[in-house]
Formats: C-alpha cells, structure tokens, sequence
C-alpha cells in the first residue's frame, strides 16, 4: 500500500503541571461517533527540529510554554514512510491564550489527573495513537516533587 502523507515528522506532548495533571484537548469529531480527547502534537513545518515542532504545537493547542523537556521516545508513523513520530513531556509549564488555527477552533483544553487520562486510553477515547502511548510512557517518568 502507497503512502499518501507527506514524509514529515510530528511531535505529541505529554504537558504535566505542578500537581501532576495532564493538558487534554478534546473536540468533536462526528466521523467517530462524537467527541475525541488528543494531546497537542502535530507535523512539523518547514524543516523544524522535533522539539522544536512539540514547542510550538504545544504553544499553538494549548496556549501553554514549558521549561523542562523530556523526550520519551521516537516511533515510525507509519510503513512506508521516513516520518517519525517524537514525543515529549513537558513541565515547569506557563499557561496563556490558546493560538488556534481555524480548522482548530473547536479545540477545548482540559486537565486530567494521569489515573482519569489513562483510564480515557484504555476505554477507547483517545482518538489518534500517538497520544496513548505518550501518556503510558511519561506515567513510567518520575514525577517532581
């Protein structure tokens, strides 16, 4: 089977704040049966790094700024493909406005604690994979004190 998309990197973000909670979008999306919960991520533009692409989606999504990056893995995205898949968490966070595009003006940022976020992943609810297998790899990162 060809490979339609691009061969861009992407970048999805595991944002944890000072009391261990979890920065989730969520929108609707009626192809899939109503709303769905993802992390900020996206492709990267224009020959960006993938920290640099994770800063930047994070900034965008979720109007949030990190001091502290930790990189928790890179995956294909899918056969056939050179596009890697690089996640992160972040901490030390600052929140501000989100910086929504307009096909992402629907995007509602939520905290979760880790517990409520994993139990999402295990009922289904996280939509794109990328998401799910940040959340379960940052559980296994110590959390500050």
């Amino acid at each position: 089977m060809a490979n339609t998309l691009p061969d861009r990197d992407a970048a999805v973000v595991v944002a944890r704040d000072d009391h261990g909670r979890i920065a989730v979008l969520n929108a609707p999306f009626p192809l899939h049966g109503g709303e769905y919960l993802f992390l900020p991520g996206g492709r990267a533009e224009g020959g960006e790094s993938p920290g640099d692409c994770a800063r930047r989606e994070l900034r965008e999504e979720a109007g949030i700024i990190a001091k502290t990056w930790t990189p928790l893995g890179s995956y294909a995205i899918v056969p056939g493909s050179t596009a890697r898949l690089h996640l992160f968490e972040a901490r030390d966070l600052t929140v501000g406005a989100q910086q929504l595009a307009d096909d992402e003006n629907d995007f509602t940022l939520t905290w979760w604690s880790m517990e409520d976020a994993l139990a999402a992943v295990h009922e289904g609810r996280f939509l794109l994979q990328g998401g799910p297998l940040a959340l379960l790899l940052a559980d296994r990162q110590p959390v500050a004190a």
